[in-house]
């Protein structure tokens, strides 16, 4: 029995965002690859590659059996309803294949450590860490809040179809466009 995993998250419209999981099912690959051979990322809505797509891959690859990870923390109606619909729509096209949608990473000792790590890298910084010292993410006094419309230059905050909304203080953005790798937990 072959399994397929497929990493799915919401889809954005920022492409640094949706790049982001597809480094993190690279990785997740990576680490586990005498586990679990076939890893695909997935986005459930809004970018490619959708459910559909992943799940087609991974039985081109040779998956029987599809095991689907949501990149969720809780179990919204994402979990509950949509990716179980978008997984069931995704096997029958793919006659003799099975699907299985795990839990979301909810509550879990390690999102604890990630989330100390998170908060103790702002406070050991002062709360002025390199990716949001001079941004309104810092809580600076001197920081202008900016309304969405005048950081996007669009009154529903996002760039029409085919326009980039890449923030210039994503503290991410720069890292992706370069390829680099995330540096995992525990590191």
């Amino acid at each position: 029995m072959q399994y397929g995993i497929v990493i799915v998250d919401h889809g954005s419209r920022r492409g640094e965002s949706n790049k982001m999981l597809e480094q993190i099912a690279a990785l997740f690959a990576e680490r586990f690859a005498e586990r679990y051979d076939i890893v695909e990322p997935a986005h459930m809505e809004i970018a490619e590659p959708s459910i559909a797509t992943a799940f087609g891959r991974c039985v081109e690859r040779g998956a029987s059996h599809v095991v689907v990870c949501p990149f969720f923390l809780g179990p919204g109606k994402h979990w509950t309803g949509d990716i179980p619909r978008l997984a069931a729509e995704a096997a029958q096209g793919h006659p003799g294949t099975r699907y299985h949608v795990t839990m979301p990473l909810g509550i879990d000792d390690l999102i604890l450590q990630l989330l100390d790590k998170r908060v103790r890298s702002c406070v050991d910084n002062g709360l002025l860490c390199d990716s949001c010292q001079g941004t309104v993410r810092s809580g600076q006094p001197d920081v202008a809040v900016v309304p969405p419309v005048a950081a996007h230059g669009h009154s529903n905050g996002h760039a029409p179809a085919g326009e980039a909304t890449v923030c210039s203080n994503c503290p991410y953005a720069k890292q992706i466009a370069e390829g680099a790798k995330l540096v995992p937990a525990g590191v």
